[in-house]
């Protein structure tokens, strides 16, 4: 699986409305959109049917301006482009300033409750948890599961606590029991293999901006799926940091030409109150 096969074109939206809108009180016209999809392999149907599937989930606005139809953020998915943002680039890739603290949730559930089980461990896994054991998983640092379980109604079935390790126990070969460090580290390394030729290369000065957009989508995936566990018990040629030095170092390169791009082919429009 590469990056390139596994973005969903509303990963791609996001980003690319993350880049573009957030905080500017704008909506981007729809064709502006579909031409920059088309520049980074995204048909003009795939890319439409986006758009009205991120309406209907409250993820967009529409705002019609004449016969063009223009598409802003909502408050939901600004909060979580902010999320995305600040995980890009204020907590980074690398954790280097752990406190010895682990959160620890357990759990348990009915038998007969197979999909709320499902649900649970894939909430988990999604915010940094991995299995110590069947119904107790763990995470580093103080993690705020309370929303997490609340949205699943599970608060009765979930124990949450904070703790720290035994002086005695081995956290690395914990870390190696609980989490795939090999699935991990191969995510990483493939960002590499991918994105570093463009450390030295630049791209046409239209195509800027749609490769600048996959840059950021890739790379938000790779460090989603990261669950931050501290640096100093992980393996010494663990790939995170050279990873991200690659993904700064080509944002850097990409952004004056992806910038002048966006001047040139982006119809933005302010956004009006009176059109939700």
């Amino acid at each position: 699986m590469t990056g390139e096969e596994s973005l969903r074109p509303q990963s791609l939206l996001l980003t690319f409305l993350g880049d573009q809108v957030l905080g500017r009180d704008v909506c981007v016209y729809s064709g502006s959109v579909i031409d920059v999809f088309a520049r980074a392999g995204v048909g003009e149907q795939a890319t439409r049917s986006t758009l009205t599937r991120m309406v209907k989930r409250g993820l967009l606005r529409r705002q019609r301006e004449g016969r063009k139809m223009y598409f802003g953020l909502t408050e939901h998915s600004a909060a979580v482009l902010r999320d995305g943002e600040h995980r890009i680039w204020q907590t980074g890739a690398v954790n280097r300033h752990w406190d010895g603290t682990w959160t620890l949730l357990g759990f348990s559930l009915p038998e007969s409750w197979q999909r709320q089980r499902h649900d649970l461990r894939s909430k988990l896994t999604w915010s940094g948890f991995g299995p110590l054991f069947s119904g107790l998983w763990i995470a580093p640092g103080e993690v705020d599961v309370a929303e997490l379980v609340s949205e699943l109604g599970l608060a009765a079935h979930v124990k949450v606590f904070r703790a720290h390790a035994d002086a005695g126990m081995d956290i690395g070969a914990m870390i190696e029991e609980t989490w795939e460090l090999s699935e991990l580290a191969a995510r990483y390394e493939e960002f590499v293999s991918r994105w570093e030729a463009w450390e030295r290369r630049l791209p046409d000065a239209d195509d800027a901006l749609a490769l600048r957009l996959r840059l950021q989508a890739e790379w938000l995936q790779v460090i989603r799926r990261d669950p931050r566990l501290p640096v100093k018990h992980l393996p010494d040629d663990w790939p995170a940091e050279r990873a991200e030095k690659t993904f700064r170092a080509v944002h850097e390169r990409l952004t004056p030409l992806a910038r002048e791009a966006a001047e040139r082919l982006l119809d933005l429009m302010p956004v009006r109150p009176d059109q939700a």
